[in-house]
């Protein structure tokens, strides 16, 4: 079982940058799968970003189309933490974003990762 707590969320303007960040403690499988989504209130969850590893080593990342090119998502394998690194902010990018983990490597879809974190709160302005 995987402990995940999220930091980093605030307010960014339009145009802004903001990094997330992701603590993870507990136990991890040998392969698994990391990731980012986010929630906005009355509104289905969305992937946003994955890594997939093995060891201590990332094999792959994904980005959704809707942050392919502004975000950037990272390990620190060493520390068990995970980062977002959210470029040139949207009003659309909603607001609630999680990290979650998953046994094995599995796709960016939340019926497939078994630990969530409470989540983190960002709010971006026009």
């Amino acid at each position: 079982q995987v402990q995940l707590v999220e930091s980093g969320g605030g307010s960014v303007q339009a145009g802004g940058s903001l990094r997330l960040s992701c603590a993870a403690s507990g136990d991890m499988y040998n392969q698994y799968s990391m990731a980012w989504f986010r929630q906005a209130p009355g509104k289905e969850r969305e992937g946003v970003a994955r890594v997939l590893c093995e060891g201590s080593s990332v094999r792959d990342t994904y980005y959704a189309d809707s942050v392919k090119g502004r975000f950037t998502i990272s390990r620190d394998n060493a520390k068990n933490m995970l980062f977002l690194q959210m470029n040139s902010r949207k009003t659309a990018d909603t607001p609630n974003y999680y990290c979650a983990t998953a046994r094995g490597w599995v796709p960016l879809l939340g019926n497939y990762y078994n630990d969530w974190g409470q989540g983190t709160q960002v709010t971006v302005s026009s």
